[in-house]
């Protein structure tokens, strides 16, 4: 397909001139073309396009003939015919300059290797200089309507109803012949045609006319607008031979143009469309094809202004057709109908005449060249078995390449490690049958851009323009061929290879039948001039372009078509015959398989567009069992000018088992007769590729149809091996339309990719001085693509093949874009039957619904599809797929809460306000309880607009943040919290709290009370929430809670204090709090009972230099072994698994929390040690230098101790402390929660949180509040109780909280004190005493065992109450956790709270 491109030229005449050109035409060849003015005919050389000879008209001369008006060429180039308005043909004799003189050479610098001439260098690369000379001119003495080149002939028609036939050598009477239009018989077709002339053609005359090559005919318009094809019937053009058949109905005819190759006239109407005919075959009549017209749709505004159409012209490959009006305009379109271009629309402002012409009297006129780039389908269909697009201009290419890091998994394309001496491509390794190279996707959709490959000049200088171009399968290397010898070009290395530059070489060979890619080769089929014959070649890609290299095999005959299918070549040639070539790697041998003669079908071989093998067959073979006989060459099909024709192999004779014949003489079956499969195709796709799961997509053939759109040709398979229906066709042919001119099918991604003409304004100069290209926007060429699988579904539910349906479609489910697929589907059979005007006798939406319903999407799908539907066609749809509200529930059921809520905006526009209140309740409780805050945020603001009734513009959300990486309570940074509040203050319980959702929003004072009931309804459910994660002991979700939704904790908790903000069970809530913030549960290793810090070496820089997981854990295995025997023997219950690794985290953490016997610690702590890493940075995305374990910045274990000289205790005892802290995320969340429930007056959950910091500073601080008479007594009994509880649960399970109870002995003992009356103070003494004993002895010495310890384990030595001891009596490194520590740590990395009450 044609595509313009950039701006065009405008071409310099040197001579001046009053006189406008208003007439372009080319030689044959197109080597040359000439214009007319009034009175001077030019030629001009196509490239450069420069002036070569000018002939200007006397005076006198112009007075007798009258102004020029058409010129003709004959087909050797050698003589120009010009009608002037008188009546006169004048001719011209085209004279070549003698002695090889040339006009214009190419000039190169001194010493270049092109300078070396070659045979047919001066012809080639020179513009020649000419001469013309005039002839005797024949008067005819009728006006010229018409000028027409035949072989010999000249045929004019002029106004006076004759045709008269010259001989553009002999001039006499002899050389001239005349006939009368009123003599030929017309008639509607040639089976009645009747005998003696028509009486209807009085005073009629034909004003165009063209003669059709294939069609063996004239078409003609008369000048009473009638449309006409005159056939002579036999060779001789005389009165008694001619024949007539007209077109019913059309009397509105301007002007025609033939197309050759399809076989079709176009004629242009005073309307302003143009009628596409053909000949019937049988009864010889004229059919309308097809329309070529402006659509009102696409064109709105000057669809019904254009005027009549005043040119049409083919291109030279027949593949386009350009149409341009009297008002101005230039439009392309495709051969059947698909429309490409049209300047009449969008940025093209101004009017143009003729092709490559444009006449403005009130700017200037000259000739401007537009450039077209051109799919390589046009002239070269082999490359339709590609999965790529790749267009050509004259001198560059244009391809999808997609990204060759993607492709080859490599970020450069020259560091493949496969790579080929030669041009360093990576060597295609032979791929197997069922597995050739595939794209895929994401290479060939990456990104919109072209790959532009400009051609080299060293070829194109004397080889212009491009001819054939091809791609190879993997989309990195191209072969092209110009005029003479080809070139190839690799992606990989970006200049171009070897070209043929060996001047015999290259000039001795033309491409003739096009060029293939064939694993390395390139399989050329190519005419040699120094033998005369016919070849087909291989070259290898590696090698030197060089007959050397080259495998060449002679042919009988001219081939017109080449084409590969896996390792065999197809070519059709100029006697209608076709030739199967099979293609072997070992010796590049090239071996005649079969030759099949069709000049029985084909009536002139330049009818025949395109020739494929295809693996495509209809036959009872086509079972899932024999999926390997899809790689069999089984059919051929031909594309006969638009028809497609297939001919399959005969498989009815008595068939020989493939293992019972050697491999070498394998008799191929002949073919069956042909059959037409469709009409009006303009491509052919098919793939040699076979995939189980997408059989239907890869065995299927795919047709480009013009304005038909594509057709596509699909198999039918029985499902789960059943046997076949005998009713059943094996295949079925589906119709579809898309919106872009198809160039490629990617098979198994189920998409079309195409190119569309995109143009750019250009605002430069203004006024009169703007050249004329300028007035044209600058054109572009996007790549586009489209999802045809909605079309196909559709098409098999419409034909109630549903289970095909069903089965093509989950082979297509894991695309990305079949959600979208699903939509489209719904969407297009919802419009159209839902805005039908007559009721539908069988609806389909019904059937499409049922069938989405397969499909785990069906709820997404029919949401979105509404979604994005208006309104009015709601109640159509839910009709057919179910009540919105049963959709709900059904996503509610799923835990799809996002679908769910857009089926509640479904359910607010069709339900009544307390219908949609209810789901919006039920479905704000469910994201709350699945943490979905954004969602619950909407929500909120949903609730609150249904109850101030003022949906269409709801209250503004609160502005609350997203959480933040650091802690994940960005929003309570704005607030102010004390830390150093007192005992008093907080007993009191004065707060000025402000509740965020039930004060009203909005200037809106009318509504007031029922946003007011509605905010404290909220509130109802979010206190509901709030209670419930706090009876589960989940604080960290109730700190997410309340952070996400701005909900205001401290008040709450503050009436929530003596209710359910009590802690029932304080071990289960330190376990839980274990779990739910990855804190570890604390450590004690064995070692010496001397602290390492006495002597307050330690350093601060030894918080930033953590030490590796592998270190800590041989850290510790060194401390089992250099432990006490005793310590050793009698804690092996939870000391024994230190070393061990642990295979699965959440296993031991949910064992640990599950289960209380002692063996889940061994696993729970040998995690800690040995994957300390995990832990931290797998919850605690922002980690600072002071936080307990650092992504990187590790130092190894010898550094630090020659660095810091400490010994290896104390390296274990900092590893210890290290090991025994959680994520430093973690610890500013659970800090930030002390200080809420510290300001809440929570008490007990004040000291659990203390447990769990192991912070002495806030058990001193609750014990002291505890004495304060606003404190309830029961508080005071609960903390006693549960301080016991953990006492108990740590002597018997946990005992690396026991150094920490023993440094908050003095205060537990106060508190046991002030209770003795209550409770009995022997129950927590023996505990106290043996600790103090184990604190007052001297090093060496082992505690005593503890009384209540059943196991009687005795306390571990290394974890005396001197190495813990309270902030001051030391410098401590930062990692511990004190509070003015802390505050700093915050200050630093954190960003500090700012600390007053608010």
């Amino acid at each position: 397909m044609y595509f313009l491109t950039g701006w065009p030229r405008r071409l310099l005449c040197p001579l001046r001139s009053q006189e406008e050109p208003f007439h372009i035409r080319p030689s044959s060849q197109r080597f040359y073309f000439a214009v007319l003015s009034e009175t001077q005919l030019s030629i001009w050389f196509s490239r450069p396009s420069v002036l070569i000879v000018s002939y200007i008209e006397s005076a006198k001369a112009a007075a007798q003939f009258g102004v020029y008006q058409k010129a003709e060429w004959k087909p050797d180039d050698s003589m120009i015919a010009v009608a002037t308005a008188k009546g006169y043909i004048l001719l011209f004799d085209v004279l070549g300059g003698g002695d090889g003189k040339s006009l214009y050479e190419p000039v190169y610098p001194r010493g270049s290797p092109r300078v070396r001439v070659t045979p047919g260098y001066k012809e080639e690369q020179c513009a020649p200089a000419l001469s013309l000379e005039m002839k005797k001119p024949v008067d005819l003495e009728a006006p010229i309507t018409s000028l027409q080149s035949l072989q010999e002939d000249l045929l004019v028609c002029t106004a006076d109803g004759y045709l008269h036939v010259l001989h553009w050598d002999g001039l006499g009477s002899n050389g001239r012949k005349a006939v009368c239009l009123t003599t030929i018989p017309f008639s509607l077709d040639l089976q009645s045609a009747r005998g003696g002339p028509s009486l209807d053609l009085e005073g009629v005359h034909i004003c165009c006319m063209e003669y059709c090559v294939t069609l063996d005919g004239f078409a003609a318009v008369l000048s009473d607008g009638r449309l006409g094809f005159i056939t002579p019937l036999s060779n001789t053009i005389t009165t008694d031979q001619l024949q007539g058949v007209w077109a019913a109905d059309v009397n509105d005819g301007t002007c025609v143009a033939v197309n050759n190759k399809y076989r079709l006239m176009a004629f242009g109407c005073a309307s302003g469309s143009v009628l596409v005919y053909m000949i019937d075959s049988t009864t010889g009549s004229m059919q309308l094809s097809h329309k070529l017209e402006l659509t009102p749709k696409h064109f709105p505004d000057v669809y019904n202004k254009t005027g009549p159409v005043k040119l049409i012209c083919w291109s030279p490959d027949y593949s386009v057709a350009m149409v341009t009006w009297e008002c101005g305009g230039l439009s392309l379109w495709s051969v059947f109908g698909a429309h490409l271009i049209c300047t009449l629309g969008e940025d093209f402002r101004q009017g143009k005449e003729e092709e490559e012409e444009q006449q403005q009297p009130s700017l200037q006129a000259g000739i401007l060249q537009f450039q077209f780039i051109k799919s390589a389908l046009t002239v070269n269909p082999c490359t339709s078995n590609q999965e790529q697009v790749l267009l050509h201009g004259e001198d560059r290419l244009y391809l999808t390449c997609g990204d060759l890091s993607q492709v080859h998994s490599t970020s450069e394309p020259h560091t493949h490690p496969h790579l080929n001496p030669h041009d360093g491509s990576p060597l295609h390794h032979p791929s197997e049958p069922d597995s050739p190279l595939s794209q895929g996707l994401s290479t060939l959709l990456g990104h919109k851009h072209w790959h532009v490959v400009q051609i080299h000049s060293t070829y194109l200088e004397s080889n212009w323009p491009i001819r054939f171009a091809a791609i190879d399968t993997a989309g990195q290397c191209m072969a092209v061929a110009g005029r003479r010898g080809l070139a190839h070009y690799s992606l990989y290395v970006i200049h171009f290879g070897e070209c043929l530059f060996a001047s015999l070489q290259e000039q001795n060979m033309t491409v003739t039948g096009g060029l293939a890619w064939w694993k390395d080769f390139v399989v050329v089929a190519c005419y040699n001039f120094t033998d005369q014959q016919e070849q087909l070649r291989l070259y290898q890609r590696s090698s030197n372009l060089d007959n050397a290299f080259a495998s060449v095999t002679k042919l009988h005959s001219d081939t017109l078509l080449l084409n590969v299918f896996r390792d065999m070549v197809i070519l059709f040639r100029a006697d209608c015959s076709i030739c199967l070539y099979s293609l072997e790697r070992r010796n590049d041998s090239v071996e005649l398989l079969q030759e099949v003669s069709m000049s029985r079908y084909i009536p002139h071989p330049a009818l025949v567009v395109s020739v494929t093998l295809t693996s495509v067959r209809t036959e009872t073979g086509i079972t899932l069992k024999a999926p390997q006989q899809a790689c069999m060459a089984e059919s051929i099909m031909l594309n006969l000018a638009g028809q497609l024709i297939m001919l399959q192999r005969d498989r009815s004779g008595p068939q020989v088992r493939e293992k019972e014949t050697p491999a070498n003489n394998k008799k191929l079956l002949p073919f069956c007769p042909p059959v037409v499969l469709a009409q009006c195709v303009e491509n052919v796709w098919t793939t040699c590729r076979s995939n189980r799961k997408k059989r239907h997509l890869l065995e299927a053939l795919w047709l480009s149809c013009g304005e038909a759109g594509m057709k596509v040709w699909l198999p039918l398979f029985p499902r789960d091996h059943r046997k076949p229906h005998s009713f059943l066709s094996r295949r079925i042919m589906l119709p579809f339309h898309i919106n872009i001119y198809p160039l490629a099918v990617l098979f198994e991604d189920a998409l079309v990719l195409g190119a569309t003409n995109e143009s750019v304004l250009y605002d430069g100069l203004q006024g009169s001085s703007e050249p004329l290209e300028a007035l044209f926007p600058y054109c572009t060429v996007e790549r586009t693509s489209q999802i045809y699988l909605h079309h196909i579904l559709r098409q098999l539910l419409v034909r109630n093949l549903g289970e095909q349906a069903l089965m093509l479609a989950q082979s297509c489910a894991s695309l990305p874009y079949f959600p979208h697929v699903m939509e489209l589907m719904v969407h297009v059979v919802l419009e159209e039957e839902a805005t039908s005007r007559e009721p539908i006798p069988d609806p389909l939406l019904p059937t499409v619904a049922k069938f989405i319903t397969e499909f785990p999407l069906f709820l997404q799908t029919i949401v979105h599809c509404a979604r994005k539907t208006e309104y009015a066609l709601w109640n159509y749809l839910f009709a057919a797929v179910g009540n919105p509200k049963d959709l709900f529930e059904e996503c509610l059921m799923a835990q799809d809460l996002d679908t769910a809520a857009s089926y509640l905006i479904i359910l607010q526009n069709m339900e009544v306000p307390a219908v949609s209140r209810q789901h919006a309740t039920l479905l704000f409780n469910t994201a709350l309880e699945h943490g979905k805050w954004d969602l619950c945020r909407h929500m909120i603001r949903f609730l609150k607009a249904i109850g101030s009734g003022e949906m269409e513009t709801p209250p503004p959300t609160p502005t609350t943040q997203e959480p933040s990486s650091t802690g994940g309570f960005e929003f309570f940074r704005n607030r102010s919290i004390s830390l150093s509040q007192s005992a008093d203050g907080i007993a009191t319980g004065k707060f000025n709290l402000q509740k965020t959702f039930s004060m009203p929003s909005g200037p809106c004072v009318k509504g007031r009370d029922a946003e007011c009931a509605e905010n404290m309804y909220i509130d109802m459910m979010l206190w509901r929430h709030a209670r419930h994660l706090l009876e589960q002991v989940r604080l960290r979700d109730l700190g997410c809670f309340s952070a996400q939704l701005g909900f205001e904790l401290i008040g709450w908790l503050c009436r929530e204090r003596n209710r359910v903000a009590r802690v029932e069970d304080f071990v289960s809530a330190l376990k839980r709090l274990h779990k739910d913030f990855l804190w570890p549960f604390p450590v004690v290793p064995g070692g010496s009972i001397s602290s390492p810090l006495k002597n307050g070496r330690c350093r601060t820089v030894l918080s930033t230099r953590l030490l590796k997981s592998q270190s800590a854990d041989s850290l510790l295995n060194s401390a089992m072994d250099t432990a006490p025997p005793q310590a050793a023997s009698t804690s092996h219950t939870w000391l024994d698994g230190l070393g061990q690794t642990s295979k699965d985290m959440d296993a031991a953490s949910s064992a640990h929390s599950n289960r209380h016997s002692p063996q889940t610690h061994d696993a729970f702590l040998s995690l800690l040690t040995n994957k300390v890493e995990e832990y931290s940075v797998g919850s605690a995305t922002d980690l600072t230098e002071t936080s307990s374990v650092v992504d990187g910045d590790w130092t190894m274990v010898d550094e630090n101790s020659s660095t810091l000289s400490l010994s290896q205790a104390e390296l274990e005892h900092i590893s210890m402390q290290l090991a025994n802290k959680g994520p430093h995320k973690s610890q500013v969340q659970l800090r930030y929660l002390l200080h809420v429930f510290m300001e809440a007056g929570c008490l007990e959950w004040c000291v659990v949180i203390g447990l769990i910091l192991r912070d002495v500073n806030v058990i001193k601080q609750v014990i002291g509040f505890l004495d304060s008479p606003e404190v309830p007594p029961e508080t005071v009994q609960s903390v006693r109780g549960g301080l016991l509880a953990v006492d108990a649960w740590v002597s018997a399970d946990c005992l690396g909280y026991k150094p920490f109870l023993n440094l908050i002995q003095p205060q537990l003992q106060d508190l046991m004190d002030a209770a003795a009356e209550q409770v009995q103070a022997e129950a927590f003494q023996p505990g106290a005493q043996s600790s103090k004993l184990g604190a007052s002895e001297g090093p060496g010495s082992a505690a005593a065992p503890r009384t209540e310890d059943g196991r009687g384990a005795a306390a571990p030595p290394g974890l005396a109450p001197p190495s813990l001891e309270p902030a001051g009596s030391f410098p401590r490194p930062p990692c511990e956790d004190g509070p003015p520590e802390q505050t700093e740590e915050q200050g630093e990395d954190e960003g500090a709270y700012d600390c007053t009450l608010s």
